[in-house]
C-alpha cells in the first residue's frame, strides 16, 4: 500500500471509530485531521467533502463485512455439503466471532447513517440501502438453497427470514450497548440459529 493509500485508509479508520462512538453529526473534519496528523488540504485531497467521506466509509465497511461473511460461510461449506448444516455452522462461527470481541461489537456504520440520514446526500443514502439489500440477498440465497433440500416445516417467507438476521445483528449490537452486556449479540445470533433449525431441520 502506497503512502497516499495508507493515509486514506488511516483517515477512514479514524472517521469510522469517531462515527461509531458519537455519530456522524458530532464528528468534525477538524478532529479527524488532528488525529490523523495531516493538514486540511491533505484531507480534501482524499475527500472532497463530508459526504464523500461517508460514501467511502460505507464502501469500506461493506467490503470488510462481505469479506467476513465470505470467510465464515465459505469455511462452513467446506465443513458440510448439506446447505442447512453449513448455514448452521456459519451462524455458530459468526456467534463465536462476536463473542471474541473484547469490548463487544463497536457498532454499525450503516445504522449510524440511517439514524442521521438527513445529513447525507442521496448517493450516500442509496448506497446505504443497497448495502443492506445486498446482505439480505446473500442470506436469502443461503436459505433458498436450504429450502430446496429441506422444505420448511412451517410456512415462512424466506426473504423476511433472511432480513431477520440483519435485524438480529443490528438489534443485538444496540441491546448489548444499552444493557452493557457484550455477550448479548452472540446469544441473539445463536437464537436465530435455533429458529432456523426449528424451521428446516427434519422432525
Amino acid at each position: 500500500m502506497g503512502k497516499g493509500a495508507a493515509t486514506r485508509e488511516r483517515i477512514l479508520g479514524i472517521a469510522e471509530a469517531a462515527v461509531l462512538a458519537k455519530g456522524f453529526g458530532a464528528t468534525s473534519i477538524d478532529e479527524i485531521i488532528a488525529e490523523a496528523g495531516i493538514t486540511k488540504s491533505g484531507f480534501f485531497y482524499h475527500f472532497k467533502d463530508k459526504n464523500a467521506l461517508a460514501r467511502d466509509m460505507v464502501l469500506r465497511y461493506v467490503a470488510a463485512n462481505d469479506r467476513l461473511f465470505d470467510e465464515i460461510f465459505d469455511r462452513a461449506r467446506q465443513l458440510s455439503d448439506d446447505p442447512l448444516q453449513a448455514f448452521l455452522i456459519g451462524l455458530k462461527l459468526l456467534a463465536e466471532l462476536m463473542a471474541d470481541l473484547p469490548s463487544g461489537h463497536p457498532g454499525c456504520v450503516i445504522a449510524s447513517i440511517c439514524y442521521q440520514e438527513r445529513l447525507f446526500d442521496r448517493e450516500v443514502r442509496d448506497l446505504n440501502a443497497r448495502s443492506v439489500a445486498s446482505w439480505n440477498a446473500r442470506f436469502h440465497g443461503y436459505l433458498t438453497q436450504i429450502a430446496a433440500v429441506h422444505p420448511p416445516r412451517r410456512e415462512v417467507d424466506l426473504e423476511d427470514l433472511a432480513a431477520m438476521l440483519s435485524c438480529v445483528v443490528d438489534g443485538g449490537i444496540i441491546m448489548a450497548k444499552a444493557l452493557n452486556d457484550p455477550r448479548r449479540l452472540e446469544r441473539q445470533v445463536l437464537t436465530f440459529r435455533s429458529v432456523v433449525k426449528l424451521i428446516f431441520a427434519p422432525a
